[in-house]
Formats: structure tokens, C-alpha cells, sequence
């Protein structure tokens, strides 16, 4: 029987098969449970083109503190949004990592739509 993180990780290899076949940049997403980090994956897997989390300082000084909320999620999901559309990514298929789409993953997701990223 397959615990919880084994679990998680078989789903998401199941996505990852998925999104391999589409040929366009990942947006992946990793939450712990005091931070959540965010990187946009080229189309052939093999160079990060932008990252977000909550351990960077710039958006450690506009947190109230924690970086385990939907608040935190959402300023993540819009500073990549930004940093992928500075480097030219537009449209990306959105990689949970096998979490989810709940709460903090959502508020990402959702804050990356409005800042203008496509998936």
C-alpha cells in the first residue's frame, strides 16, 4: 500500500507524461507547509526560465509573516507570472505536482491567470 507522499508523486508522473506530449513550458508547483515555491520549466525539460517562492525577500517583506497561506500563494503566483512573461513565456501548462487544486495551489494559479499567463 502506497503512503501519502508516494501517492502525490504517482500523480504526478502521470501529469508530467501528459504535459511532455503538449510541448509547452510547465509551471510547476511545490508547497511545503511554510512555503510554496513556483518555476516555469521549458518546453523540453531542461532549463528553469523563471521561479517564485515564498523564501525570496522580496516578497518576505510584503508577507505579514508566514508564507504557508493563500496570500502568500497568490503574490507567487503573480510575481511568476511576470518573470515568465519577462522572458517571454506566454502560454504554460500548469504542473500541481500531484497536490491538490486547493486552497493555496488555487490562490497560484488563479493570481498567474489575472497577471496574464495562459493555461
Amino acid at each position: 500500500m502506497l503512503n501519502k507522499k508516494e501517492q502525490r508523486l504517482r500523480r504526478a508522473r502521470q501529469t508530467r507524461a501528459r504535459i511532455a506530449k503538449q510541448g509547452v513550458a510547465r509551471l510547476t508547483v511545490y508547497r511545503s507547509n511554510t512555503h510554496i515555491y513556483a518555476s516555469v520549466i521549458s518546453e523540453d525539460g531542461a532549463k528553469v526560465v523563471a521561479s517564485a517562492s515564498t523564501v525570496e525577500k522580496e516578497l518576505r517583506e510584503q508577507l505579514s509573516g508566514n508564507g504557508g497561506n493563500a496570500a502568500a500563494a497568490a503574490l507567487v503566483g503573480k510575481r511568476i507570472a511576470e518573470k515568465a512573461k519577462a522572458a517571454g513565456v506566454e502560454k504554460v501548462a500548469f504542473d500541481r505536482a500531484g497536490f491538490a487544486y486547493h486552497g493555496r495551489i488555487k490562490a497560484l494559479a488563479d493570481a498567474a491567470r489575472e497577471a496574464g499567463l495562459q493555461f
